[in-house]
């Protein structure tokens, strides 16, 4: 029998707060197997990275997961309720698996069709685009010395910054945004009430009649952008464009990788400089640590948890047995906090060596692609806000804030802060 423990990390009260629960886990066998979900759970760190780089034996080829967890959440809605969700499906064309959760060589297959907009050299001409995006909501912040920091900075800078990559027009940008933000909820285990929950599926239906069109006016009529590239470019041993389902898979894993995982970014970085304001000294008198800053940041509270894999053939890590069709979820926020490879691991620690070397971004061959795109909003975003303001911290009177649930994302849904203005 699989080793079972007390702790179940996809309760609500530790989802919210799994820190504990991490360390104690870490603590027992390789991985740990977690009955009300029917998978077993890897928190450290080498147990984390020798999965990642066994691709054979540990598949990304795991959508069933998570239509098994979908189809569950729309059981639990009214029946009338179940009825316009499943006529606004209908609309909808089914998305093909294409990078996250597909294997080699069709990973490497789709990802090569965009991977030439996120090298080092194309992140860094598009630095002043980024940095005209972040200068812009700096000014917008105005006069105030007191924000709520997610909705008047963290979401707006990468929701813009991704909107121009894919090429939304200006007049659809409200339609786009609306569409981002409810693609990223669908990983959220926040209750909606049934009008919510049609309301979201309209709004994909939404999203998708907008990229579809652009999709087929881009072919006719391309820009430079990743539509442009998409709605062109060829699957080469076939000899085709890429069909509506496999374009829309590979834009609407771009809208949850490409806005939420940095808005998220942003706002627990600032929490965590609030909480620790000895951190402002420190890069004040040091800029160059802000870029260690931003690791840190990264590490303590990965915007990404952690995503399943498939075991595709029985095997065993140490002395845990697992067998072929078993699911094993990796949970990249407690390798980051793993004792064994980071030293003082729940601390930020400025001067740490190596500090990019977390899984906050993933690793292998899925590591996200959009990884430099997402450094470079955060420093700038960073350097441009402490230029700004100073002395930022949390507002008195208002509720701690906490991590909304979610299986895979740690999102901060609302920051309140106060600062000073320079």
């Amino acid at each position: 029998m699989p080793s079972q423990s007390t702790i179940n990390i996809f309760e609500p009260a530790v989802l919210i707060d799994p820190y504990d629960a991490y360390r104690e886990l870490r603590g027992g066998p390789a991985l740990h197997y977690v009955p009300e979900m029917n998978v077993h759970v890897a928190t450290r760190y080498e147990v984390i990275r020798e999965i990642i780089r066994d691709t054979k034996t540990f598949s990304s080829e795991y959508a069933a997961f998570f239509d098994r967890l979908r189809a569950a959440g729309i059981a639990s809605a009214s029946p009338a309720v179940r009825s316009e969700l499943e006529h606004l499906e209908k609309q909808i064309i089914p998305p093909v698996p294409t990078m996250l959760t597909l294997d080699e060589p069709g990973h490497t297959r789709y990802r090569s069709l965009v991977s030439a907009l996120f090298t080092a050299k194309e992140t860094r001409k598009s630095e002043a685009a980024v940095r005209a995006v972040v200068d812009e909501t700096i000014v917008s912040l105005g006069n105030r010395d007191s924000v709520e920091f997610v909705e008047s900075f963290a979401a707006p800078i990468p929701l813009k910054v991704i909107g121009q990559r894919l090429g939304i027009p200006e007049d659809d940008v409200p339609l786009f945004n609306r569409g981002a933000t409810a693609a990223a909820s669908g990983l959220r285990l926040t209750p909606l009430t049934g009008d919510q929950m049609i309301e979201r599926a309209k709004t994909a239906v939404d999203l998708q009649g907008l990229l579809v069109r652009l999709i087929e006016e881009r072919r006719s009529t391309p820009t430079e952008d990743m539509i442009s590239i998409l709605a062109n470019s060829k699957l080469e041993d076939e000899n085709r464009y890429l069909e509506h389902g496999e374009t829309l898979s590979i834009l609407g894993q771009f809208l949850v990788a490409g806005h939420e995982t940095t808005t998220s970014a942003f706002g627990w970085a600032m929490l965590l400089l609030c909480k620790n304001p000895e951190i402002e000294d420190q890069i004040a008198s040091n800029p160059k640590l802000l870029d260690t800053f931003v690791e840190e940041a990264l590490r303590l509270e990965a915007p990404v948890q952690g995503l399943p894999r498939l075991v595709t053939k029985d095997t065993q890590i140490e002395d845990y047995a697992l067998k072929a069709g078993d699911i094993v979820f990796l949970r990249y926020g407690s390798a980051n906090r793993d004792e064994r490879k980071f030293d003082d691991a729940d601390s930020c620690d400025l001067h740490r060596k190596k500090a990019g070397a977390h899984f906050a971004f993933g690793g292998g061959v899925h590591a996200c692609i959009g990884a430099p795109l997402s450094r470079q909003e955060l420093t700038l975003g960073w350097s441009a806000l402490l230029q700004h303001g100073k002395n930022f911290r949390l507002s008195e009177g208002r509720p701690e804030p906490e991590a909304e649930m979610s299986f895979i994302l740690r999102n901060l849904p609302a920051l309140h802060i106060d600062f000073e203005l320079r």
